[in-house]
């Protein structure tokens, strides 16, 4: 038998949950101990995760600024301050829109993220027709991070490039210089380009005409609601345009250019030349002879010896100067010897004309002899006077490069020859002024491309007689001279042929390319209009023999001009039979 014996209790089954054991007094639970033992781990984790996703977010940050601090591969405008920098609009005289801007995009890509440069470029090739496969493909295959593809480009070449789906190809937002009339106001707007840009600014400088003028004033902040009213008149100037492109093509010219003035303010409401260029998509560069860039404004920079519209101007200084009226006679029947040069006619002459006939039927020799009595002093002050001694004052980038070309040593043989045009060259807009001058009464006349301009300095150049007997004069050529081709009927229109040999570089002149020219006023009975029409090297082939003279080329482009201009412009024509001297009627062109 055991001593003190241990009674054993069968453990429970495992299925079997235990019994809940009842709270004693005085005893603490364990649940809870074990929990509070529990709670600093957790905490631990705790802190290891914020500790963890702060040095991730950290590194981030470190990166975001270390790439901020890098040079990045696309340039940067140093003036975008946050904007898109504009320019003013420019409007014709009646507020019709010459220049404005539009948003755009600039496409450019990173080489090295495409993956098939020859794809791509056939791609992009084929939604800009002017890019070249090859060139592209060069572009694309640079070892570059990047490079400009074309800028800018519209929103529908944009959504075209979009749909290609390249990632190498990437856009940025930008402002666009748009000239609504194209090629029509190609020489007077000018252009522009940029003078530093980056993925999503360009600041757009003039380069040209009156973009390149007016530039400070086009791009100041304080004035960008203040559109630049121009004087030309939209409509004359695509019509002349059209008239001057026809007139081109018919006499074969290598370039042409055409003016038109109001003769009392000087305000320019038409000028074209040709050949010319899109503004929208101004060329950089040109390949190939000078004098054929489209760039050249051959009305404004174009500086020619405009023959025997100079007999005009000739005339007008002998008459104011007193040294000869209307009806003086001037022997004209033999050449004019000076040393060993000779001035002769290009047909017989009777051996006397009248001042007025000189002009009408175009006397060299008697234009020597109307300079001679003039003076070589004299007829020098008038001419400076008239502007040809000085650069075009013209609202154009060009114009201070226009300045006339005059002889290095003006003698009185330089007198007698610039009387009829040769040995002094100036542009079109130069004769269009002095024409203007002699028009209006005598008051000098300054060319200007602003609406509402008044071009009269108040500086007297000739007398009112002056200006009527002129009038009257140029007036017969048309009616019975050498400009009766350009007798448009109704609009009493008066004017001057001119045709001179042109200049061969090195010396010289050409014996078969002249520079052809016809200078009008109309109504001559009131004097509005001005116009001047110039054609480089035209040919008048509709008869059996080459003909060059103004009178059949210049002439009847000028014709159709005023046939075309004129109603544009509110004039009506004057009913048939009516008295001479009743003005046509102008309408207000403002």
């Amino acid at each position: 038998m055991n001593e003190n014996p241990v009674s054993e209790t069968p453990a429970p089954p495992e299925s079997a949950s235990p019994e809940p054991v009842p709270p004693q007094p005085g005893r603490a639970r364990s649940v809870p101990r074990l929990r509070a033992i529990a709670r600093p781990r957790d905490d631990w984790r705790l802190v290891i995760v914020i500790v963890a996703l702060c040095l991730c977010y950290g590194t981030v940050a470190l990166r975001m600024g270390l790439i901020a601090l890098e040079e990045p591969a696309e340039p940067r405008l140093a003036r975008s301050g946050g904007g898109v920098p504009v320019r003013g609009e420019i409007t014709d005289r009646a507020g019709r829109l010459i220049a404005a801007n539009l948003p755009a995009f600039s496409l450019y890509a990173h080489p090295r993220e495409i993956k098939n440069p020859a794809r791509v470029a056939r791609e992009l090739a084929g939604i800009f027709p002017d890019m070249t496969e090859a060139g592209l493909r060069a572009m694309l295959e640079r070892d570059a991070s990047f490079v400009w593809v074309r800028r800018p480009i519209t929103p529908s070449e944009r959504r075209q490039v979009l749909d290609l789906g390249h990632p190498g190809l990437r856009f940025g937002s930008r402002s666009m210089r748009v000239y609504p009339p194209g090629r029509t106001v190609a020489h007077i707007a000018g252009g522009v380009r940029a003078a530093a840009e980056d993925v999503r600014h360009a600041e757009l400088v003039g380069a040209g005409g009156v973009e390149g003028y007016f530039d400070a004033r086009l791009r100041d902040p304080a004035r960008l609601g203040e559109p630049l009213a121009l004087s030309i008149d939209l409509g004359a100037q695509a019509a002349l345009r059209e008239v001057l492109a026809a007139g081109m093509a018919q006499f074969t010219a290598k370039g042409a250019a055409a003016v038109m003035m109001d003769v009392t303010t000087g305000e320019v409401l038409a000028m074209v030349s040709l050949p010319d260029f899109d503004p929208n998509a101004r060329p950089e560069a040109f390949d190939g002879p000078a004098e054929l860039d489209p760039r050249f404004n051959r009305a404004a920079q174009g500086r020619y010896e405009l023959g025997s519209t100079f007999k005009v101007l000739t005339a007008g200084i002998a008459l104011d100067a007193g040294v000869v009226g209307p009806d003086t006679l001037i022997e004209t029947g033999t050449a004019l010897s000076w040393g060993r040069h000779r001035i002769r006619d290009m047909h017989r002459m009777p051996p006397e004309m009248t001042v007025t006939d000189i002009v009408v039927r175009s006397s060299n020799v008697g234009a020597a002899r109307l300079a001679l009595r003039v003076g070589t002093p004299r007829l020098k002050d008038y001419l400076k006077r008239l502007g040809f001694f000085d650069p075009l004052p013209l609202e154009l980038a060009e114009a201070e490069r226009a300045a006339p070309l005059l002889p290095p040593k003006w003698t009185d043989l330089s007198t007698m020859t610039i009387s009829f045009g040769h040995g002094l060259a100036a542009s079109p807009v130069h004769l269009a002024s002095a024409f203007a001058t002699l028009a209006n009464g005598g008051k000098r006349v300054r060319p200007t491309l602003v609406r509402g301009g008044d071009g009269q300095d108040g500086e007297r150049v000739f007398s009112p007689d002056t200006s009527r007997h002129i009038m009257s004069i140029v007036r017969q050529v048309v009616s019975r001279g050498t400009g009766r081709r350009t007798n448009v009927p109704g609009y009493e229109v008066g004017g001057k042929t001119g045709t001179a040999d042109k200049y061969r570089p090195g010396g010289g002149y050409y014996r078969d390319r002249v520079i052809s020219t016809f200078v009008s006023v109309f109504p001559t009975s009131s004097p509005r209009y001005v116009l001047a029409v110039s054609l480089d090297e035209p040919t008048d082939r509709s008869g059996k023999h080459a003909v060059r003279e103004a009178s059949r080329t210049a002439a009847p482009v000028t014709a159709a001009a005023i046939g075309r201009l004129a109603p544009l412009l509110g004039m009506r024509p004057l009913p048939v039979g009516a008295p001479a001297g009743i003005a046509a009627v102008a309408a207000a062109s403002q």
